[in-house]
């Protein structure tokens, strides 16, 4: 029986449990379709109680059963720990929201948190809101807005959706053209760090081979990018946590093996995709005359070969793991091009409001200036990001589940490794974006409550005096959650 896919997992209570196998989630890795490849092969172990659906039998139409209960998968976490049973131990009480204002209030007032803060925490299961201050005041979101791109990409293209990148005869006799479609996983290296996704590599090899086989040896190359408009610089300028945002760009525009993470980018990270192209094509016998210059594919035509990008789950979660800028410029130009709006940095934000409008969400007094958060001018609620990542864990929305399955792990994985890690109560219980820019500190998320519910929390401060106060602040506050009863 071929083993499901991460938008096919059955919503919050499974994708809670997939975040408790703790161990798993630490070694995963390589990505796969849009699920790291230890918590799809944990989630086929367990039986039909494991949020997978394994099928009845031939013919047996029964839907898959519920995955088990958040105390008998926390038992499984620990060393020697026997596998969790399909018949836990009853779940401790749910918690009250007079219990999360008692726990919240306090920590919530630490000046640590700056002048501003605003705070929303929902059972993702009923919808029904447990806490909330300030919940509906636009602030200044950070890295969190990261959430509202991946909804809205996911929603506009779904979760297999693979982006193109070809070669195609040009214009002038001799003459290919590399055309980009906006792969951020495109890569020029043999073996991606990154994983699979778009490879220059397998792109060169596929091109020399229709060339040879029509006889050619010999060409001009050229380079089109224009699939995107508008300025290529984020509105921040050069900066290393972003390269210029093109729809042909290799290895995020880095110069290294990095793969997350600030480092100085090519300034002209589409004609250096175009000349690693060309390396690439000699070292398999095509010769290439001259630099590569911008020019347009022709269209209708046939192309010579075809490279695909991660699929959309899988992008979604890289992006959210690591807080990638560059994965979420391109995602939001990519929910424009499928909303019939211009690839820029304007278009991809009417694109984004119109389709998390679309989802039933709140988006007045929303901005969303960029896909990254990396703007100041991007403004989100508590209440909205709590409301996106509720409609991510609804069962009628699977295509949304990789905006939970993406979140980092607390003490394991991504943004999370260092934060709420090993004695603190939510270690390997809370899933969270965070956000971080001088001033401005935000954490975002799903948690799992004493009594078994998934619940998604949102904190945002801003005029914060410093991160590293800020950051120990929000944890406490996750954490509060994660054990308030």
């Amino acid at each position: 029986m071929p083993l499901v896919k991460t938008w096919q997992l059955i919503a919050g209570s499974a994708v809670a449990g997939l975040a408790l196998s703790v161990a798993a989630v630490t070694a995963a890795g390589p990505w796969d379709s849009g699920q790291r490849k230890a918590e799809r092969d944990t989630a086929a172990s367990w039986d039909r109680t494991g949020g997978a659906d394994h099928g009845g039998g031939p013919g047996s139409g029964t839907l898959p059963e519920a995955a088990p209960s958040a105390p008998g998968v926390l038992g499984a976490i620990g060393p020697g720990a026997p596998r969790a049973q399909s018949a836990p131990a009853a779940p401790a009480a749910p918690a009250s929201a007079g219990g999360l204002a008692a726990a919240l209030k306090p920590l919530l007032a630490d000046p640590a948190l700056g002048s501003l803060r605003t705070a929303s925490v929902v059972d993702t299961a009923t919808g029904q809101v447990l806490y909330e201050s300030g919940a509906r005041d636009a602030m200044t979101p950070a890295s969190t807005a990261k959430i509202a791109t991946a909804a809205a990409v996911l929603a506009a293209l779904g979760p297999e959706h693979r982006i193109r990148t070809t070669v195609t005869p040009g214009a002038a006799p001799g003459q290919i053209v590399l055309a980009g479609g906006g792969d951020p996983s495109l890569t020029a290296k043999k073996k991606s760090p990154a994983g699979s996704g778009g490879s220059l590599v397998a792109l060169a090899a596929d091109t020399a081979q229709a060339l040879k086989a029509a006889g050619t040896d010999t060409v001009t190359l050229g380079y089109d990018d224009s699939l995107y408009t508008g300025p290529v610089r984020h509105p921040i300028g050069a900066n290393p946590n972003i390269a210029p945002v093109t729809a042909l760009t290799a290895d995020e525009g880095r110069p290294d093996d990095s793969t997350s993470g600030p480092v100085d980018r090519s300034d002209d990270p589409s004609k250096d995709a175009a000349r690693a192209f060309r390396t690439l094509l000699a070292e398999r016998g095509i010769k290439v005359t001259g630099e590569p210059a911008k020019a347009k594919a022709a269209a209708g035509v046939q192309p010579l070969a075809v490279t695909l990008s991660t699929p959309v789950a899988g992008l979604v979660e890289r992006m959210l793991t690591n807080s990638d800028n560059d994965i979420a410029e391109a995602l939001a130009r990519q929910t424009a091009l499928a909303s019939g709006r211009p690839a820029s940095f304007e278009g991809a934000e009417q694109a984004v409001t119109d389709r998390l409008a679309a989802l039933g969400i709140d988006t007045a007094g929303s901005r969303f200036a960029d896909g990254s958060g990396l703007n100041r001018a991007d403004k989100v609620s508590a209440g909205l990001l709590t409301g996106l990542l509720t409609k991510a864990a609804d069962p009628q929305r699977p295509e949304l589940r990789p905006v939970l399955t993406g979140l980092p792990v607390a003490g394991f994985t991504g943004t999370l490794k260092a934060r709420n890690s090993g004695s603190s109560p939510a270690a390997g219980l809370l899933r969270a974006k965070t956000g971080t820019l001088s001033g401005v500190n935000s954490l975002s998320g799903t948690v799992v409550d004493p009594s078994g519910r998934l619940l998604a929390f949102a904190f945002l401060a801003a005029n914060t005096p410093g991160p590293e106060g800020a950051e120990k602040a929000l944890d406490k506050l996750a954490a509060a959650v994660s054990t308030a009863s």
